[in-house]
């Protein structure tokens, strides 16, 4: 993140966010699963939202999404309070300036449809390109995210593609609205090891040449490491920690989060018929890259 990016304030800060579910078989009672909820993105920043499973990550990444509402709190989008201005549903400028990448790169994409059509739709719907020049604009989304020569991939249907390129072409989708936020829900846990850091690389691209701020949501604290300038650790729907990467891996102050590191430098010690994937966490645990 540049000095000048920071500089300009938070393009995204959630405040005091809170959200029940009503429990099943009881429907008077309610479970909490986040409660009061803050921190802030800046424009060509990465935070890393990290906890285990059922820590309320992607229960946040959805109410930030505008896919689910909060029961209290605040989400502003450069200042604005959207829940506010925006009390029902999120307006077609909401979701142009906040996008997000989805878990499973097939089940997001149409399979139904081409590529093309993929990126066709989202440039057109928020007005970032005439019909006469859209095509043009999905070889050059195509290209930007790394997948040359894009002539090679707009008529393919999801199937056609590996999962890597899926998740690429996922984020080229997420791309076509001109967004100030992306969120990425877990975005390489459904990849093999040698995909994953390529699709890890190309969003840090994206923030250096776009200014984009991205939430990376995700358990793997190795990902986090190595793509993330904060970290904001969710334990049970509450925010227990959070700061410079660099810091909270060197002098974690809570519990929880220690615990989080001594689960992921676990990863080093994997025998030598550890599955591949746990040998590649652990390399970029330690932040040992070629």
């Amino acid at each position: 993140m540049s000095a000048g990016a920071a500089a300009t304030g938070p393009v995204l800060e959630i405040v005091g966010l809170k959200k029940t579910f009503p429990l099943h078989g009881f429907p008077s009672r309610r479970r909490l699963v986040l409660d009061d909820v803050s921190f802030s993105l800046a424009a060509g920043e990465i935070v890393a939202l990290v906890g285990e499973s059922g820590s309320g990550k992607s229960t946040l990444a959805r109410i930030v999404a505008r896919l689910e509402r909060a029961d209290a709190g605040a989400i502003k989008l450069e200042g604005a309070d959207m829940l506010r201005t925006e009390p029902g549903h999120a307006s077609l400028a909401y979701r142009a300036r906040v996008q997000m990448v989805f878990q499973d790169p097939f089940a997001s994409l149409n399979p139904v449809h081409r590529v093309r059509h993929h990126l066709e739709r989202p440039l057109l719907l928020h007005g970032r390109a005439r019909p006469a020049d859209v095509g043009s604009r999905v070889v050059e989304l195509l290209e930007s995210v790394g997948l040359h020569p894009a002539a090679d991939f707009v008529d393919r249907h999801p199937h056609d593609l590996s999962g890597g390129q899926r998740q690429r072409v996922a984020v080229a989708r997420a791309l076509a609205a001109g967004p100030k936020v992306i969120m990425a829900d877990e975005p390489t846990s459904m990849l093999d090891a040698s995909t994953r850091v390529g699709v890890l690389d190309l969003l840090r691209r994206l923030t250096r040449d776009r200014g984009i701020a991205i939430l990376l949501i995700t358990h793997d604290l190795a990902t986090a490491r190595h793509l993330a300038d904060r970290i904001v650790v969710l334990a049970g729907g509450r925010v227990v920690e959070q700061g410079v990467t660099a810091n909270v891996f060197a002098s974690p102050t809570h519990p929880y989060t220690r615990q989080l590191l001594e689960a992921s430098r676990a990863a080093k010690a994997a025998p030598p018929g550890a599955r591949k994937g746990d040998v590649e966490a652990a390399r970029l645990f330690l932040g040992d890259r070629d």
